[in-house]
């Protein structure tokens, strides 16, 4: 049998110590107190810390807003979402292929209205992953 160099052994791990739920009932009063005394800290927390004497040590971490790239994907999401924009441009792009699109004004505004969509999912899409519009994805 082949020796177990040092890097190979088995570590032993260091594990937090193992936590275990604990339910109370409170009134809607209580908990509305227990909330305001708990401040920004987790509510669990402050009942441990205030039963067992500690200090509180953890903090309500803020709510988090999106950030920047999650808001302009949505702005896409929502987008192709709530329009027909891809089956119109496959509509125009059959009609064209046949010879039966009639180009007028009108066509002329929607095929515009529709390119002016796509630039600017194509400018969210590029600001969400961080890029320029000089570059590739």
């Amino acid at each position: 049998m082949a020796d177990i160099s040092k890097s190979q052994e088995a570590r032993p791990k260091r594990r937090k110590p193992e936590t275990k739920n604990f339910c109370l009932r409170l009134t809607d009063d209580e908990k509305r107190l227990l909330l305001e005394r708990a401040g920004r800290v987790p509510l669990g927390t402050f009942i441990r810390n205030a039963a067992l004497g500690e200090e509180v040590q953890s903090k309500r971490r803020a709510s988090r807003k999106p950030a920047v790239d999650e808001t302009a994907l949505a702005r896409v999401l929502a987008a192709l979402g709530g329009s027909r924009l891809s089956s119109n441009l496959n509509q125009l792009a059959k009609a064209v292929n046949i010879g039966a699109l009639p180009v007028t004004p009108e066509t002329e505004t929607e095929i515009a209205d529709a390119c002016a969509a796509v630039i600017a999912m194509r400018r969210d899409l590029l600001l969400a992953l961080g890029l320029t519009g000089g570059e590739r994805p």
